[in-house]
């Protein structure tokens, strides 16, 4: 039977802070195949029983539309941002298709939504009735809050280090605002963790085992919030994260002791979880890496993704700094590099569900199902500016599943154009950077057969060295200016007199006839293979 996430249980964990359920029937839902983010003007593949977000989906006849059309598709679900204006038409549209209808609340962000339907999603993958810890599926978090908000009678959320909420019970209504805004957000706003980092709060929580109680903190209304109660979430010595409670009164003896127990069952939970998600990772990391560099397995490979018979783009994407000093500088890095490459794999894989992401060394390969560069060059410029200057992208030639290692050689010499500064986009084709291309390809293979320059250049750069004669410089900014004596003259700040003076000097030193038009390019591609673009 499958292990996918119905429906009903996504509501379940959810609660209404996020979404609530407006028409239909969750029970007659079985597993959900995935999350896509909807987009009415492009041809999207759906897996079967699909989560559809409708991002600017509103007005009730384009609700009824696309519930129509959604339902002719197989799909789960349609979620519009709320408050929802529910017609007869939009109720019968939905009653008719079988698509249940949800409302995002509103100010919950479209992207946290998805991460969290992902996640709850990745968990029912992973969870089977027979792996258990505590009673409870490996690795379910949201089933596990809920426990522990029963046993102590307060809400709880569970948080990583960084104050990011993995999970959350239900009944969060009954907190206050703050701890609304923070399961919205799926993080702590800034000014409370700030307020509790300067009061010394999470230095006492992580050097004791016991719950540490908070009393309320001003909120922005000039009120107060609800005081609370955390325990840290430990592995031996490691800090795993923290449980909060929003709660009115310090708990009592025996609830605080099954705070303090339930810390240990999330332990084990979060460390099943992290276990989970590095085995996803590498094997996932293998079957990318083995697809797009070909050889024996790459059609297997390529089976295993789903991708067989599939028109594909190879993007490449790496850091736009990747320079660290030191062991925690290194250590940054590579954390870095897991979260964009993650954001990354999300990113695509709500254009395309079967889209592939992995991080392979220091960049992330993504195997991407289009049948263009122009709108695989589209996608990847989006995710770009969603998540700022922190990374460039090379982007592959359209190839088969069977020979993607050639559009992974050109996404290759794309990046390594990109990451030698040899272009000012963030973003490219191969096809748009190729004569930086192929100049790094010809400086490769000078490099492999061990040539040093020889030539008209290699005198004058001689002459450079021991005379200070600028030689080169003035052949540089000639051959720039394609002849034109002013324009160069000016590029280098000298009077065009003493300009034409170098030339004739440089073609004497150089024993270089400036007429002999394959003599100009081949000192014009020298002085672009010894001096960077």
């Amino acid at each position: 039977m499958s292990n996918r996430t119905g429906l009903a249980r996504v509501l379940d964990d959810l609660g209404t802070t996020l979404i609530d359920l407006v028409r239909g029937d969750p029970g007659r839902v079985g597993g959900i195949g995935g999350v896509v983010i909807d987009d009415p003007h492009d041809d999207q593949v759906l897996p079967p029983r699909a989560l559809v977000l409708g991002v600017g989906v509103r007005e009730p006849g384009q609700i009824s539309a696309r519930l129509a059309e959604l339902g002719e598709r197989g799909a789960a679900a349609l979620v519009v941002r709320g408050p929802v204006a529910v017609t007869d038409e939009v109720t019968a549209t939905a009653d008719r298709s079988g698509v249940a209808l949800l409302g995002l609340a509103p100010g919950a962000s479209w992207t946290q939504l998805a991460a969290l339907l992902r996640s709850l999603l990745a968990e029912g993958e992973v969870s089977t009735d027979s792996e258990t810890l505590g009673g409870m599926p490996a690795g379910d978090l949201f089933a596990l809050a809920n426990a522990v908000a029963s046993l102590i009678g307060a809400p709880v959320t569970i948080e990583d280090r960084s104050s990011r909420v993995l999970a959350f019970s239900g009944r969060q209504e009954q907190a206050d605002p703050s701890r609304v805004e923070t399961i919205l957000g799926r993080q702590v706003p800034a000014r409370y963790s700030q307020l509790l980092e300067e009061r010394g709060v999470f230095r006492r929580l992580y050097r004791s085992d016991q719950p540490v109680y908070i009393d309320g903190l001003p909120d922005d209304e000039g009120g107060w919030c609800l005081p609370r109660v955390a325990v840290a979430v430990r592995a031996g010595d490691e800090v795993l994260g923290s449980i909060w409670a929003a709660v009115h009164a310090p708990l009592p003896a025996d609830r605080a002791l099954a705070f303090r127990d339930a810390a240990k069952l999330v332990a084990l939970h979060l460390m099943r979880q992290r276990a989970g998600a590095d085995v996803e990772r590498r094997l996932r990391a293998d079957l990318v890496s083995t697809a797009v560099e070909g050889g024996a397995g790459a059609a297997e490979a390529v089976r295993r993704l789903g991708l067989t018979d599939q028109e594909c783009v190879v993007l490449v994407l790496a850091l736009a700094d990747s320079h660290a000093d030191g062991p925690a500088e290194h250590a940054r890095l590579l954390a870095e590099r897991q979260q964009v490459a993650d954001a990354f794999a999300m990113h695509l894989t709500a254009v395309h569900p079967r889209a592939a992401a992995a991080l392979v060394g220091d960049v992330a390969y993504a195997i991407l199902p289009v049948e263009s560069e122009d709108r695989a060059l589209r996608i990847a410029t989006d995710f770009r500016t969603r998540i700022g200057d922190r990374v460039v992208v090379g982007v592959g030639p359209v190839a088969d599943g069977l020979t993607l290692a050639r559009s992974k050689a050109g996404a290759d010499l794309a990046l390594r154009v990109l990451r030698a500064g040899r272009s000012t986009r963030p973003v490219a084709r191969v096809s748009d950077v190729h004569s930086e291309g192929l100049l790094l390809e010809l400086a490769d293979l000078i490099a492999e057969r061990g040539d040093t320059l020889t030539g008209p250049v290699a005198r004058l750069i001689d002459y450079d060295r021991r005379h200070n004669g600028n030689l080169v410089e003035t052949l540089s900014a000639w051959l720039d200016a394609f002849g034109d004596v002013g324009a160069a003259s000016a590029a280098v700040f000298v009077h065009p007199n003493t300009f034409r003076y170098r030339l004739r000097r440089l073609a004497e030193v150089g024993e270089l006839d400036l007429t002999d038009p394959d003599a100009r390019f081949a000192a014009m591609l020298q002085l672009r293979l010894w001096r960077p673009v």
